[in-house]
């Protein structure tokens, strides 16, 4: 497994729907999300399926069934797009599909 850089995503005011998310949960849930985020870093890519268009959705088997959705930038960089639960996951995999799109228009070339 090859190192992965891990990005959040901004939109246009400068903010990180990721960091919304994660900045609301609870200690527990956010200890689990960081765990999940490290095995993102490491290649780990054991608990992620692709959802639609290019976006993936890592799932945390805890609580509501934490989600955590990302684009990939490349083989070894990830955008993180935002975060969710299984109960609201239509809508958080929409808002993901609107800041995948708002990053690939925007995005450096490199």
């Amino acid at each position: 497994m090859s190192e992965i850089h891990v990005a959040e995503y901004l939109d246009l005011a400068g903010r990180s729907p990721f960091r919304q998310w994660f900045d609301d949960l609870d200690a527990t849930a956010a200890a689990k999300v960081s765990s999940a985020l490290y095995r993102l870093g490491q290649g780990n890519f054991s608990n992620v399926e692709g959802v639609t268009g290019g976006i993936f959705e890592y799932r945390i088997d805890f609580g509501p069934g934490y989600r955590i959705y990302f684009g990939k930038g490349g083989p070894t960089f990830v955008i993180l797009l935002g975060g969710g639960t299984k109960k609201r996951q239509s809508r958080d995999i929409k808002a993901a599909a609107d800041a995948w799109t708002d990053y690939k228009r925007r995005k450096p070339a490199r």
